[in-house]
């Protein structure tokens, strides 16, 4: 398995897919970096050279925010809109989806399994 930006990203697939794999990249800067790199899409990931795996690496740590860092940035911005206490920072706390989503029917995702709540007695059930 080659090791790209401290990842292991999976032999058998094509460079391109291979490196979605990295957390910050997706398939349209995959091609981006390959291009800079001058690497064809439908090379596998075991066919790189040290060469060409040195291009890559050099490139996204040159021009892009990945993996580690970048989730650290994340977190930081939900911590920062949770100090100053805005209206998305709120809805972070409380796990509710941040960004206007209704939550009446759906927002299962966010809000987690339903909470049932028993229903309240009828009338006539607490005469008898």
């Amino acid at each position: 398995m080659p090791r790209i930006a401290g990842i292991d990203v999976p032999n058998d697939k094509q460079v391109w897919v291979a490196l979605t794999y990295i957390h910050g990249i997706g398939p349209c800067l995959s091609r981006q970096i390959l291009k800079e790199a001058q690497i064809g899409d439908a090379v596998r990931a075991r066919e790189l050279t040290d060469d060409e795996l040195s291009r890559i690496n050099s490139i996204l740590d040159r021009n892009y925010v990945i993996e580690g860092q970048l989730r650290r940035q994340t977190n930081q911005n939900i911590s920062r809109l949770k100090e100053i206490i805005c209206y998305r920072g709120l809805r972070h706390r409380r796990g509710l989806p941040v960004r206007g989503q209704c939550t009446q029917s759906n927002a299962r995702t966010r809000k987690g399994p339903r909470k049932t709540v028993a229903g309240k007695k009828g009338v006539k059930e607490m005469r008898g």
